[in-house]
């Protein structure tokens, strides 16, 4: 069964406070990975925790300075969704984890960032949920990561769009759409991400998602009834 929303136990109340939701303990068994160079600039572990939405933001920033909404980048959205749909038919494993997207994730600086800010190790993620990890290894595999941004949590993702001023209800190819199942609207209430292929202009979205179905990269038709709002990262 495919979990849709990674949880991970903090370390700070004020973390849990700033991300808006409780944030579950995942206690996992020995595993290893093997640790990918990331080269991004990462924002201090301490910052991280202090001011989630504001660190994140300034971690895709870079050390150029300014927000991620002036990083530009040479991708489109066609180039993207051409590449997350290549993607499709990956699977878990049976222990819900095994995934490329998990892997790289675990081995990334942002891991080390985000375990600072909700507590964990790295290689918890090597089983968590997978659907932001999915949008995440997407955008840095096609070089759109300062636009599509990084994150395991689907909540802090979404606000870092929202921190940026690049979140709203509009469906547009490319962008990164967050859902709750319960129809709820408030980001605290986000249990899943994928990326808009299409509006289909009859109430619902075509999408393709990581950690969707049975664990599984698939295209969706999804009512836009259970959507919270859209990422819009700024293509070529």
């Amino acid at each position: 069964m495919a979990k849709h929303r990674f949880t991970a136990a903090p370390k700070i109340q004020i973390a849990r406070a700033l991300l808006g939701a409780t944030i579950a303990a995942s206690a996992l068994g020995a595993h290893t990975m093997t640790a990918s160079a990331d080269t991004a600039t990462g924002v201090a572990a301490a910052t991280a925790a202090r001011h989630p939405d504001s660190a994140i933001a300034a971690h895709e920033a870079g050390a150029k300075g300014g927000n991620a909404a002036e990083t530009k980048v040479n991708v489109t959205a066609d180039q993207v969704l051409a590449f997350a749909k290549a993607q499709v038919g990956t699977s878990e494993n049976a222990a819900g984890g095994g995934t490329k997207f998990q892997q790289w994730y675990a081995g990334s600086q942002r891991a080390a960032e985000t375990v600072a800010r909700d507590g964990g190790s790295r290689t918890a993620y090597l089983n968590a949920a997978w659907c932001s990890m999915f949008v995440s290894w997407v955008g840095e595999q096609t070089g759109a990561r300062p636009q599509v941004g990084w994150d395991a949590y689907t909540v802090a993702h979404a606000k870092w769009f929202k921190a940026n001023h690049r979140f709203g209800a509009l469906a547009k190819p490319g962008a990164v759409v967050f859902f709750s199942w319960s129809g709820g609207k408030d980001l605290s209430d986000i249990q899943h991400v994928g990326f808009v292929v299409k509006d289909n202009q009859d109430g619902t979205i075509s999408t393709v998602e990581g950690n969707t179905g049975n664990g599984k990269v698939e295209e969706r038709v999804r009512p836009k009834s259970q959507v919270v709002g859209y990422g819009y990262p700024q293509y070529a």
